[in-house]
């Protein structure tokens, strides 16, 4: 990107990707393989992306865009980084999956065995859904209990149980005012075809309430087998924890014998090397994590306690298998990503979050536009609101038309990011100051009109 970005005037993509879209939309529900690319919240048609480099990617029409969806996190070294695309090359040039034990599993897991010291153990998978399906039925057997609690707007994956009051792409396609703070044991599936009687089992009170969570203990008789949470919100827009929060349902999950489980698929390896637990100085039963220890290829993980993971088969009764689980190829691109980020790679990192999140705090100043700018390390949520954003209630007070007018001002420039108010904007290693100084001067000028 040389010189001012170019404004564009179509809404979205260009004739190529309009005319792939229209095909797309024959073939796949809402011509989309993910229900938020489709653009539904902000109105327009998506770009169809060809290319990728470093901060940089380019659609059909060959348009380019400074990214800040990175893939939805995992990309944080950047678009097709040398030392990810050399690595993925030689192990996919040796054989792309073998379905049986690989070395890259070994040296995978205990790298990040050695990043994250809560886990004793882990099981690769292909998915964070995955994983955090896992979890909670490894949670459900080392208790003997069915019932889990989750927070209003986090999003745990689409596994039926999960899928109340849950964020990201659920709380965009309804982007409707909360109607107020959930009662625990409320709680009605957030999609068709999940069963009431399976949304029974999930207690769902609102984020950073303390209180609540007490309260679903209380009156859950006994029967509750583990508290879910993202450390840090990131699929209700980023929301971090408040002091004590994270501190205090653990100590409720430790003193009621249930497994306090952290979904950390966005959080680990992006904001800290051990994720949000090592930020927050927190030591979870059973973690899951995703994104980032794939370095682009379908990954997940979840592991912990070293009692608790040998339930797993084929050592103990709780089943779960995957045919490309530990898939070398991902396998590789993780381990070659894991390998950046070392402490210089983290204090780069947030300092252009920083940088970032204050330039559009600023730039909605001077325009005089209520924004409220959460951030946590490299990853960050402006919402068009003038009240603090601490969970989902907050979050969907925010003006979802008047963030559609801001995020196609910012593609028209140029700036591509995500499309829905309530997910994450994600900053890499391939971003430089100027492209954050050119990203706030886009974001300045979208305001201004």
């Amino acid at each position: 990107m040389s010189g001012p970005p170019h404004v564009a005037s179509a809404r979205g993509g260009g004739p190529r990707s309009s005319a792939l879209f229209a095909e797309a939309c024959g073939l796949m529900p809402g011509g989309v393989n993910s229900p938020v690319r489709a653009y539904r919240a902000v109105g327009g048609t998506p770009p169809f992306l060809v290319r990728g480099e470093g901060a940089r990617v380019w659609d059909a029409d060959g348009r380019e865009y400074l990214d800040y969806v990175g893939s939805w996190g995992p990309l944080i070294a950047g678009h097709a980084h040398p030392a990810v695309v050399a690595g993925i090359t030689e192990t996919a040039a040796a054989g792309s999956s073998f379905g049986a034990p690989t070395p890259l599993e070994v040296e995978m897991a205990r790298a990040v065995a050695a990043a994250v010291p809560s886990i004793e153990m882990l099981r690769f998978v292909s998915s964070g859904t995955e994983a955090a399906m896992a979890a909670l039925r490894l949670a459900r057997a080392a208790t003997g209990r069915r019932s889990i609690v989750k927070f209003d707007g986090c999003y745990h994956g689409h596994a039926d149980a999960l899928l109340v009051k849950a964020g990201s792409g659920v709380m965009t396609l309804a982007h409707a005012p909360s109607s107020g703070r959930p009662e625990p044991g409320a709680a009605r599936p957030s999609s068709a075809g999940v069963p009431d009687e399976v949304a029974a089992w999930t207690r769902v009170v609102p984020f950073n309430d303390v209180d609540a969570v007490r309260a679903a203990f209380r009156d859950g008789g006994g029967d509750i087998a583990a508290v879910i949470v993202e450390p840090v919100a990131g699929n209700m827009g980023v929301v971090p924890p408040v002091p004590g929060f994270l501190e205090a349902v653990q100590d409720v999950c430790r003193a009621a014998g249930a497994v306090f489980v952290f979904d950390e698929v966005i959080t680990g390896f992006r904001i800290a090397r051990g994720g949000a637990q090592a930020r927050y100085d927190l030591t979870p039963d059973l973690t899951c994590l995703g994104k980032v220890i794939g370095g682009g290829f379908p990954v997940g993980a979840y592991g912990g306690r070293r009692d608790l993971m040998e339930m797993i088969a084929p050592v103990g009764p709780v089943y779960q298998a995957g045919t490309l689980s530990g898939n070398p190829v991902a396998m590789r691109a993780g381990l070659e990503t894991l390998r950046l980020l070392d402490d210089d790679a983290y204090r780069r990192l947030d300092e252009l979050g920083a940088t970032l999140a204050d330039g559009l705090a600023g730039a909605a100043r001077r325009a005089g536009v209520p924004l409220v700018v959460n951030r946590v390390g490299s990853m960050l949520t402006p919402f068009f609101t003038d009240t603090p954003v601490t969970d989902a209630t907050s979050a969907q007070r925010a003006d979802v038309a008047g963030y559609a007018r801001f995020f196609h001002g910012l593609l028209a420039r140029g700036v591509m990011v995500p499309p829905s108010q309530f997910e994450a904007w994600f900053v890499s290693l391939a971003h430089t100051a100027d492209d954050v100084r050119r990203t706030v001067d886009a974001a300045a000028a979208a305001l201004a009109t």
